[in-house]
């Protein structure tokens, strides 16, 4: 998944010192802070370009950061279902969601992944449209980095639409 042709400027050794900047305040902040940033960006680049590229870039900023994520704070090591109990507890760890596996077919690198209580939209008003753009990218750099194969993540239930969850459907890309 290429976004772009201009190399990236972003490393994760640039995310800092957490525990030395924020020696009293700590690592945790609320989830309310995250939505801030993160949806008023995504007015801003609404307003500025139109929704499919703000939805884009969200989904390429993911992307980027779920493969930085899987390299930095995963153990790869494992078979498949080390490498999802690892992420799943990761994820758990870090408040980003409950991650569970619905349907996994190892053969055709087809799956359905649920995210419940999901950082970007558990609780968000319901506006018929899903949302989590940035989650769609960060599963699939996360998948990519983890397997050697492209996919594309798309997110077919959310909050925002009416649903308790966020459920994507995962396919490989062809290679």
């Amino acid at each position: 998944m290429q976004y772009t042709n201009k190399p990236s400027k972003f490393t994760w050794e640039g995310l800092g010192d957490i525990g030395a900047g924020r020696d009293t305040m700590g690592p945790d902040m609320p989830v309310l802070v995250y939505r801030l940033f993160q949806y008023s960006l995504r007015d801003i680049l609404t307003r500025e370009y139109d929704e499919e590229t703000a939805s884009s870039l969200l989904r390429a900023a993911g992307y980027l950061a779920g493969k930085e994520f899987a390299k930095n704070v995963l153990d790869l090591s494992g078979d498949f279902d080390f490498f999802i109990a690892n992420l799943t507890n990761k994820l758990k760890e870090l408040k980003i969601g409950y991650l569970r596996v619905e349907k996994a077919d190892l053969d055709s690198l087809f799956f359905t992944l649920t995210v419940a209580e999901d950082l970007d939209c558990s609780g968000l008003p319901i506006t018929g449209q899903t949302v989590c753009d940035y989650d769609e990218g960060f599963i699939a750099g996360i998948l990519e980095v983890y397997s050697g194969h492209s996919f594309t993540v798309r997110e077919i239930d959310c909050w925002a639409t009416g649903g308790r969850i966020c459920r994507f459907s995962v396919t490989s890309k062809p290679a």
